[in-house]
């Protein structure tokens, strides 16, 4: 079996051609996983409803996550938070440029080196496990730095490269420790996919269990770059996403979905958004095209979803091999008049697809309970058999009908949602320069009889949606503008918003700088006892002076900061540690003097 499966990896098996049958392969000790990352794909723009094999292969046979979050909703934050299981403000990956991106961009090569010594930890497990990747890995990972060092954690990788990294027709890939490779006029995600089917053939062969992650760049605008960030003046211009030359012609009147918060008569949000200008017909009608061009750019993804699923029954492995499909971030084009684009807390940007399948999980199901990515680098280590890490922000993900049936009683109901600094328009209409002031912090909690959004902006503006009544976050209920004042109070499980601001206010205080359990459990740091687990408990009269009287410490701002900046951040949440330490408030102003 060693050597057929060898054979089928030196024939360079073509996509559209069928392996020949073969003696199934013994499974081995540990499954497989497969992670599908694609890059700022939607969960509200109906993308997914024009991926027929991901339909066939993961919906119709996977559990779909519908309250799956990312935590900071711009690509390298992300990312780095995915596999490190950590929040933006422990990892202080927080921009995709200097001097706060992250990891190959940050200058300070302890930095680097810290998240590089992580990132194998999410996803390797010594000999036992390999482990493989291609695609995106991080911004300014680049033709110059690519072995600088060269990331660790990977059996095999073929990773993009910028300055070429979006550009669909003219990429350029690097593997394991061959010099870069340009791919000049080819496109982009079919040159993934044929390295994708490479690291299978290559992983089967060593009959060993494997991770194997594939990161194309769709549906991404397409950016031609004159440099990098590590350069003093790069010049980048973005346009919309190229499909392949085959799909072209697709979609050609479907329109962004009309939702009571596209390009609304009346402002909405807070801080910059709230000025933005309502677009007018010839903005709508490019809008339009650019939606249409990124689900024609997802064609090539979901035949690249069926060649892997092909690949995978014919190896005999679809019975031991877990397949997840995510994305890094959500994105917007024309809710609240916003441009194309991602790096606002609102749900178009932070709820994000999460498909599992695989042995165990249940067919053609969803739910709602609240899962972050965060959750994720715990999931792989489970699912492949590994100890956890102590320190992660995040719990394993409950996978099988089971533990999601349990985990309607016992599993998180929050979202910490954190962002610093600059919200980039992707389209040819640029914002405004007050989206320089694009920082804040957020909660996005869910439960039984509540589903809400709170922020607090850098400007010290307050935002509270009601989900429920308003799932387009149109109405923020702590507007100071007279004329978005409900003529009769707000109601929150039978309570007034007085009771529940103070309550949300303190989680949220609590997360903005938690770490480990605490970002798990926020309540237990507030309530030592364990007696208050959910928003509602914390609701309870007896509580009352608690909230409304002792807690006179609120989440704000001393200045608006592109990165984490302990001196602009406010006050921070204080709690000693099991050996007497203090586990949150740091004294230093940034990151880089504590690491």
């Amino acid at each position: 079996m060693r050597s057929l499966a060898w054979l089928f990896m030196l024939a360079g098996i073509a996509a559209t051609k069928s392996l020949v049958s073969q003696q199934p392969l013994a499974a081995p000790p540990r499954p497989n996983v497969i992670f599908i990352l694609t890059d700022d794909q939607d969960a509200h723009l109906n993308s997914l409803d024009y991926m027929p094999h991901v339909k066939k292969h993961l919906l119709n046979k996977g559990t779909h996550y519908r309250s799956h979050y990312c935590t900071t909703s711009v690509c390298c934050p992300s990312r780095v938070t995915l596999w490190t299981g950590k929040l933006a403000h422990n990892t202080n990956v927080t921009d995709v440029n200097p001097p706060y991106g992250g990891p190959k961009q940050r200058i300070s090569q302890v930095h680097i080196t810290r998240v590089q010594r992580e990132l194998p930890s999410c996803v390797a497990a010594g000999s036992a496990v390999n482990t493989y990747y291609t695609g995106k890995l991080f911004n300014v990972h680049t033709v110059d730095n690519y072995n600088a060092p060269f990331p660790a954690g990977f059996t095999g990788h073929d990773f993009l490269l910028d300055p070429f990294a979006y550009d669909y027709l003219n990429s350029t890939f690097q593997r394991d420790r061959e010099p870069p490779r340009s791919y000049e006029g080819e496109y982009s995600t079919d040159v993934l996919a044929q390295k994708a089917y490479r690291l299978l053939d290559e992983a089967v062969a060593a009959q060993k269990p494997f991770f194997l992650t594939v990161a194309p760049i769709a549906p991404h605008c397409n950016v031609f770059m004159n440099g990098t960030g590590l350069d003093d003046n790069p010049v980048f211009s973005f346009s919309a996403p190229i499909p392949a030359k085959r799909h072209e012609h697709l979609f050609p009147d479907i329109q962004v979905p009309r939702t009571p918060s596209f390009n609304p008569e009346y402002p909405s949000g807070a801080n910059w958004i709230k000025t933005l200008k309502r677009q007018n017909n010839t903005n709508v009608e490019y809008n339009d095209q650019f939606y249409r061009t990124r689900l024609r750019a997802l064609q090539a993804v979901d035949e690249l979803v069926d060649g892997i699923f092909t690949r995978l029954h014919q190896y005999n492995l679809l019975e031991n091999t877990y397949i997840v499909y995510s994305s890094d971030n959500g994105y917007h084009i024309g809710q609240h008049r916003l441009q194309p684009g991602k790096s606002c807390g609102y749900e178009e940007d932070i709820n994000v697809p999460l498909i599992v399948g695989g042995p165990g999980i249940a067919e053609n199901a969803s739910t709602d309970i609240v899962t972050t990515h965060t959750d994720l680098a715990p999931t792989f280590l489970q699912l492949l058999d590994i100890p956890l890490r102590d320190d992660f922000d995040g719990d394993p993900i409950p996978l099988t009908p089971g533990q999601i049936e349990a985990a309607q009683d016992e599993r998180q109901e929050h979202v910490t949602v954190e962002y610093w600094g600059f919200a980039a328009g992707e389209g040819i209409y640029d914002f405004d320069l007050s989206a320089y002031n694009n920082t804040y912090k957020a909660l996005r909690i869910k439960g039984k009889g509540y589903n809400l959004y709170y922020s607090v902006w850098c400007n010290n503006e307050h935002e509270l949606y009601d989900m429920t009544s308003d799932p387009h976050q149109l109405h923020n209920l702590l507007s100071t503008d007279t004329t978005d004042i409900e003529p009769t109070p707000h109601i929150i499980l039978n309570n007034p918003l007085s009771k529940v601001v103070p309550r949300i206010d303190s989680l949220l205080f609590v997360l903005k700088s938690c770490k480990g359990q605490v970002c798990i459990k926020p309540w237990r740091a507030l309530h030592p006892g364990g007696d208050v687990t959910t928003l509602k408990d914390a609701l309870h009269a007896r509580y009352d002076n608690f909230y409304e009287v002792e807690q006179t410490t609120q989440v704000r701002f001393e200045e608006c900061a592109r990165g984490y900046l302990l001196k602009a951040e406010g006050p921070q949440f204080d709690v000693h540690d099991e050996n007497g330490g203090n586990g949150f408030v740091r004294d230093g102003l940034a990151w880089d003097t504590w690491v």
